[in-house]
This record gives structure tokens, sequence and C-alpha cells, in this order.
């Protein structure tokens, strides 16, 4: 593929890689497990190699134990007490061990909710990097990654989606997901894979 598959132009300094909740409670035997996650790391980490120092791991940081949350997140936590940090360990909320190297200088964000844009200074940081590009990867495709790219859309970054790094424990919804950035958001989004990106990133 060539730079002209990103209909909006090349990338540049003006460029950061998002990628979404590449952790070991994922990855690992859990009931929240995404089988396929496995399949996608290699293209999370060549695009994390290209520019680490661009990078941002945003971490899903489930609830300590049942019943903690406001709203309907309590109920969630009542329902998923499996997967709170009381049963599952600390330790399960990290990085896959692949990505993990690339901490420092890549930066990790962590959040409580689907969304990194809530409660965290990510969009401060990127706009004291003078960032209005982000490239997408990680998982899932219809929940955190779906809450990402919203929401950097209506902060109007530019949204590149990297369709064969992203992953999720339901196939139907994903391609479903993937079909509606491809045709419902064709001014906010452009979706490509992989060697797209590492084709037309310079920053020099």
């Amino acid at each position: 593929m060539a730079d002209s598959d990103l209909k909006f132009g090349g990338l540049n300094g003006s460029c950061a890689h998002l990628c979404i909740d590449m952790q070991r409670m994922f990855s690992e035997p859990t009931p929240w497990q995404v089988d396929w996650l496995p399949r996608i790391l290699p293209q999370c980490c060549r695009i994390t190699a290209l520019h680490p120092e661009r990078t941002f791991f945003t971490r899903f940081i489930t609830a300590k134990e049942a019943g903690m949350g406001h709203g309907a997140w309590k109920r969630y936590y009542q329902h998923w007490e499996s997967m709170t940090i009381a049963k599952i360990g600390v330790e399960m909320l990290d990085l896959v061990p692949d990505l993990r190297p690339f901490v420092p200088p890549a930066q990790v964000i962590d959040k409580h909710t689907y969304s990194p844009w809530m409660e965290t200074d990510l969009h401060r940081r990127l706009q004291q990097g003078r960032i209005n590009t982000l490239v997408i990867t990680g998982g899932e495709t219809e929940v955190c990654v779906l809450a990402t790219v919203i929401g950097a859309i209506d902060l109007g970054y530019r949204v590149i989606v990297v369709k064969d790094a992203l992953c999720s424990s339901a196939d139907e919804t994903h391609d479903k997901m993937v079909d509606v950035y491809c045709d419902r958001f064709q001014m906010q989004i452009e979706a490509v894979d992989t060697e797209v990106v590492l084709k037309s990133w310079k920053i020099w």
C-alpha cells in the first residue's frame, strides 16, 4: 500500500500512537481473555518501535473489589467481581510483556472507564506535544477502542484506525465496528493496515 491510502496525507511530527489496553488480563486466561490478541501484538509492537517516544499505552484499571464504582459501574463490578483487583491481582493490569520494554520513552495512561479522555490528562499531554493526529491500535474494537475513537473525533483529532492491529473477543461485532469506522466516519477516520502507517509516518 502507498501513502495515497491515507486520503488526508502522510503522517509526520504532529502524530502520536495510542495503543489501547494491551494488558495481561486480556491476553491471559481470565473471563476477559481476548483469544486473538496475540495475533495483533506484532503489529502493535512494530508501530510502537517506529516512534516509541510518541506512543501512549492506556491501561483499563478495574475496581479494587465488588461494590466499588460510581453509578452503573457499581453494578458492573458486582457482575464482574471475578475481574476486580482483589480477585485477579494488580499484576494482571500490567501491559503484556512484549510492550513493557518500550516504557519509557512510551508513556502509560491509566483509566477507570472505557474512554481515556474523561479522567486523565491525555488530551493536555497531546496538545503540549502539538499532536493533531492519532494512530490507534489495541482492543477491544467496539469497547475501549470505540470510546477512544469517538472522544478523539469530538476533540478534533485526525484518527487513523489500524485494522490489522485491533482485536475483540467477539468477531461479528468487531467486523461490524470496523465497517462503521470505514463507512460512517469518512471525514474523521482513515482505516488502514499497519504497512501503510509504517511507510507513511516520517517525522524528519
